[in-house]
């Protein structure tokens, strides 16, 4: 079996590396169109949730992102300059894009999978048994299929760009603002033990009332650093194609098109506001892998038995995301309405996915302040 895969992220990186674990005798390819080590972003996020999974697809790899990771297990939340402490049961961490990327290119390479870099996508890589497109929200694997696809997509309202930063936050932090320009959040959380992602992001209103529109790259981020001043503690932020811009919401009906098939971002994209982009394409790319291996002497069925299998479980995911960006499309209007104790509840129940007694069991000392607030009202 002949299998090229589009995109050298997570995603295609890791559902080649799979893939040639259980089909030793596959030959198969990866073409990113970016050099070697580069990447866009800083750091990752790697729920527990998702953590079991990946121990399970692949031992080997798993212990060397888990060796690698940032471990925390609480949260702070600002709003009207107040902190709000969330401690939590379970646990998150974080790891360098880069290092991710590195780990699944070193094991895939390993496995005998062969990666190809700074390779533009040309019609001849699609001559093969399974072509898989991991090639994210502009995948050029799905171009020209829309219709086959069923694609639809369209661009949320609000603005945001991502940095990296020195200053190291013990918690992950989400810091909701209101200045004279208007509504800013930033959401930073720790990678590394000297390095943070720091994600800025404000309403379209605001966008064009600061002017935003108007200013260079670096106007722009020296904006953000004023604004996040006292979180930022006196340190920079750090550039890395980092550019004020919209995000899109990409859906397909159907997964594959005759030999083509999509993954990740190009399937459907994810949202920052959940943290989970990273494990549902990889997840994706579990479930691809298994039904590709479980079906290798008839592709189309492999193809329509990753559908069947992946959607029910993503599904769940994908309405918690439109829940989430939805919320944060009226963030503002949030700001202005709600205390801050309030504000954190309704944020904290955004995707519809925790019920009352699971904020209980998950999240009892915020609970306990949130019970003492609504009697005292």
């Amino acid at each position: 079996m002949k299998i090229n895969v589009i995109g050298g992220g997570p995603a295609g990186l890791y559902f080649s590396l799979l893939t040639k674990r259980r089909l030793p005798a596959a030959e198969i390819d990866v073409f990113e169109q970016n050099p070697l080590d580069a990447t866009y972003g800083f750091g990752i996020v790697l729920a527990d949730s998702g953590l079991s999974r990946l121990a399970a697809a692949d031992p080997q790899s798993f212990k060397m992102i888990e060796a690698a990771m940032f471990v925390t297990r609480h949260q702070i939340i600002m709003h009207r300059e107040t902190p709000i402490f969330v401690e939590r049961k379970g646990f998150g961490g974080a790891l360098a894009r880069l290092r991710l990327l590195n780990i699944l290119q070193d094991c895939a390479q390993a496995a005998g999978v062969r990666v190809h870099y700074g390779r533009r996508i040309e019609p001849g890589m699609y001559e093969a048994d399974l072509v898989v497109g991991a090639d994210g929200v502009n995948s050029v694997v799905r171009q020209g299929h829309e219709a086959q696809f069923g694609t639809t997509a369209f661009d949320l309202t609000s603005w945001v760009a991502w940095y990296g930063t020195k200053r190291h936050f013990p918690y992950p932090m989400l810091c909701f603002r209101q200045t004279e320009l208007g509504h800013f959040v930033a959401a930073a959380y720790p990678y590394t033990e000297s390095m943070s992602t720091f994600v800025a992001e404000c309403d379209d209103a605001t966008y064009r009332r600061a002017g935003i529109a108007r200013m260079n790259i670096e106007a722009r981020q020296s904006l953000v650093e004023r604004v996040f001043a006292p979180e930022l503690g006196g340190e920079k932020l750090l550039n890395n194609n980092s550019n004020f811009r919209h995000l899109a919401v990409v859906r397909n009906k159907t997964w594959f098109s005759g030999n083509r098939v999509l993954v990740g971002d190009a399937l459907h994209s994810a949202h920052p506001t959940i943290g989970s982009g990273t494990r549902i394409a990889m997840e994706d790319a579990i479930v691809l892998a298994d039904c590709v291996a479980g079906h290798a002497r008839d592709i189309s069925a492999g193809l329509a038995a990753f559908q069947r299998l992946r959607e029910p479980s993503k599904q769940k995911l994908l309405d918690a995301t439109e829940r989430s960006y939805t919320w944060y499309e009226h963030f503002a209007d949030k700001m202005d309405a709600l205390a801050p104790v309030d504000f954190v509840f309704d944020f904290m129940m955004r995707t519809g996915r925790i019920t009352d007694a699971r904020l209980a069991a998950e999240f009892p000392e915020f609970v306990r302040r949130y019970g003492d607030c609504r009697r005292a009202a």
